[in-house]
C-alpha cells in the first residue's frame, strides 16, 4: 500500500539524496505536506534546473529519491557544488534575487491551480449534493408508484429534467452521480446510475435534448417492475430455474403497471419491456433481435448491464469500471448493439469515473472527471493525500500538465480501506472481499 507523500519517513524502495545531487531526470519526493511547498506534487521527477534550484533553496533537512523512478540517477556527492558563503558576491545575490522571483512566479501559479481546483471540487459537491437530493426523491416515487403512480411519474420526469440539464452544462457533474452512488436505497442507486449512464451514452449518440429527457426518464422507471417481488429472488446471484423465471418476470409486470398509468409514452413502456432483451436474441422476454429491439431499450440495456457487473447485489462480486466495459466488450459484445457499445465505451473513457489509478509519480488516485477529447489518457484524479482533508483534496487536471501521467489502473480490492474510504467513501463496495 501507498503511504501519504509528504510523509519525513523512508518509503519502500527510496533513499535518501543531498539537494546538490538533485538534476533533470531526477526523482524528488518532498517530506513536507502539499499545501507548503509551489509545487503540483510532493513526489515527481524534475523537469528542469529551475526545479533543481527551487528545491535547494527550501533548505529542507532531507530528500527522498526513488532511483526507480529516475530517468537519470542523482549526481554523486563528490560532483555536488558547494554553497556560497556569507560573504556571497554580487552574482550571488543576483542568484537569490532570481530564485525568489521564480518562487513567487510558482506561488502565483500554485494559487492559480488552487483556484480552479476549489472551483472543481465546487462543482463536484453541488453535483452530489444533487445526487442525494434526487436518490431520496427517486426512492420515495418508486415506494409510492402504486398508490400515487402520476405523482410518482412527475417527480421522476423532474429529476430526470435536472440531470439531463446538469449533463449539458457540465458533464463532469454526472461522473460524481456514478461516483457517489452508495448505501442508500438499492433500486434508487441502480435506477439514478443508469439514468445517468443512459444520458451519457444518449449524448455521446447525439440524441437531441428532449429524446434525452425521455431516455432519462426511461431510464428511472425501467426497473419498476422489481418493486413487488420478493427481496430474496432479487439478492440472490445465483438463482435457480424457477427463481430465475419469476425474476424475468419483472419486465412484463413493469410494462402492465406502468401502462396502467395512461401517463407514459411508448419509448418508455417500450424499455421497461424490453431492457433486457439482447441483440443476438438471447434476452427475455420475447428473445427479440438487432433492430427489432427498440433504441431506448438498447441505450438504457447497455447502462443496465454496466451498472450491474460494477455494483452487483452481491458485492463480492463487483469489478471495476475499466474491467466491466472489458468485458462486455470481449465477452458479451454480440448481446448488445455493437455501434452503441463503442459509444458508451468512448463516453466512459479509457480510464472511467470511479476507477482507481496509479500515477507515474507513484501516487494512488481516483478518476473523478472526464478527460477532453483531444487527451483522452489525461482525465481528472482526486489524489490520495491523507495530510489534506478530504474536503480540501487534491484534484489534479492532468491534461493541463505534462508531468504526471496515469501509470496502471488499480483493482479496489488491491487498496487498503484507508485510501479507499478517502477516495470512494460512497462507494457500495465489500472492501474485505478477496482479491
Amino acid at each position: 500500500m501507498s503511504s501519504a507523500p509528504g510523509e519525513a519517513t523512508l518509503q519502500e524502495g527510496e533513499i535518501c539524496i543531498d539537494a546538490s545531487q538533485l538534476r533533470p531526470g531526477v526523482h524528488v519526493r518532498l517530506p513536507v505536506s502539499w499545501v507548503k511547498h509551489q509545487f503540483m506534487f510532493s513526489s515527481f521527477v524534475i523537469e528542469n534546473e529551475e526545479q533543481a534550484r527551487l528545491i535547494a533553496a527550501m533548505k529542507l533537512p532531507q530528500l527522498f529519491c526513488d532511483p526507480a523512478r529516475c530517468k537519470v540517477p542523482p549526481r554523486p556527492l563528490q560532483e555536488a557544488v558547494t554553497p556560497p558563503d556569507h560573504d556571497a558576491d554580487q552574482a550571488a545575490q543576483s542568484e537569490r534575487d532570481a530564485l525568489a522571483a521564480l518562487e513567487a512566479a510558482r506561488m502565483d501559479a500554485r494559487r492559480e491551480r488552487e483556484r480552479m481546483m476549489e472551483g472543481l471540487r465546487q462543482r463536484l459537491l453541488k453535483a452530489g449534493q444533487h445526487y442525494r437530493g434526487a436518490a431520496a426523491t427517486v426512492s420515495s416515487a418508486i415506494r409510492g408508484f402504486s398508490t400515487n403512480p402520476q405523482q410518482s411519474v412527475k417527480d421522476f420526469n423532474r429529476i430526470c429534467e435536472e440531470s439531463t440539464t446538469a449533463l449539458l452544462t457540465d458533464p463532469d457533474s454526472a461522473f460524481v452521480l456514478v461516483i457517489e452512488k452508495g448505501q442508500d436505497d438499492g433500486q434508487a442507486a441502480h435506477a439514478l446510475s443508469v439514468m445517468t449512464l443512459s444520458l451519457l451514452l444518449g449524448k455521446q449518440a447525439g440524441l437531441p435534448e428532449q429524446a434525452l429527457r425521455v431516455l432519462g426518464s426511461a431510464a428511472l422507471l425501467h426497473d419498476i417492475g422489481k418493486r413487488l417481488m420478493s427481496p430474496s429472488i432479487l439478492r440472490n446471484p445465483a438463482r435457480n430455474r424457477h427463481e430465475e423465471a419469476l425474476f424475468q418476470t419483472h419486465c412484463r409486470g413493469g410494462y402492465d403497471e406502468a401502462l396502467r398509468t395512461c401517463s407514459l409514452s411508448h419509448a418508455i413502456l417500450e424499455t421497461i419491456l424490453s431492457h433486457h432483451e439482447r441483440c443476438d436474441g438471447s434476452g427475455f422476454p420475447d428473445h427479440l433481435k438487432g433492430n427489432a429491439i427498440p433504441l431506448t431499450a438498447r441505450l438504457v440495456g447497455i447502462a443496465d448491464r454496466f451498472d450491474t457487473l460494477v455494483n452487483p447485489v452481491d458485492p463480492r462480486l463487483a469489478i471495476g469500471p475499466s474491467e466491466a466495459l472489458s468485458t462486455m466488450w470481449s465477452r458479451e459484445q454480440k448481446g448488445f448493439d455493437r455501434g452503441l457499445l463503442q459509444l458508451f465505451v468512448r463516453a466512459m473513457g479509457v480510464y472511467p469515473p470511479g476507477s482507481i489509478v496509479q500515477l507515474s509519480d507513484g501516487q494512488i488516485g481516483a478518476v473523478v472527471g472526464s478527460a477532453p477529447v483531444s487527451k483522452p489518457l489525461s482525465p481528472k484524479v482526486m489524489i490520495y493525500a491523507p495530510e489534506a482533508p478530504r474536503h480540501q483534496a487534491i484534484i489534479a487536471d492532468l491534461a493541463a500538465q505534462e508531468v504526471v501521467t496515469i501509470e496502471r489502473m488499480l483493482r479496489l480490492q488491491e487498496r487498503s480501506i484507508e485510501e479507499l474510504n478517502y477516495l470512494l467513501p460512497h462507494r457500495k463496495v465489500n472492501w474485505s472481499c478477496p482479491a
